[in-house]
């Protein structure tokens, strides 16, 4: 399945997080027509470096439906970042 929604934190400087839930599928609605045209970009891609088009696109849906419980946290300093896949 999909990640359904992503939730990204960002901790302040005074040490509180702020957390930002986007809901993947009206933001991919909304960004369908540049969709279109990464999706024309990566098949030159793999014609360009000799790549099957159907595994490269299997292996994206792969990446895509193991993405939900996926969490990153990046953390330098003052600053962190948290970005988790629902």
């Amino acid at each position: 399945m999909i990640p359904q929604l992503v939730t990204v934190g960002h901790r302040r400087r005074d040490g509180r997080w702020r957390r930002l839930h986007v809901p993947v599928l009206p933001v991919a609605l909304v960004l369908s027509p540049l969709l279109l045209v990464v999706l024309l970009g990566g098949l030159v891609a793999c014609l360009v470096f000799r790549v099957s088009p159907v595994g490269a696109l299997r292996g994206a849906g792969h990446l895509l439906w193991a993405l939900p419980g996926a969490r990153f946290e990046i953390e330098d300093g003052r600053t962190a970042v948290l970005v988790s896949l629902r």
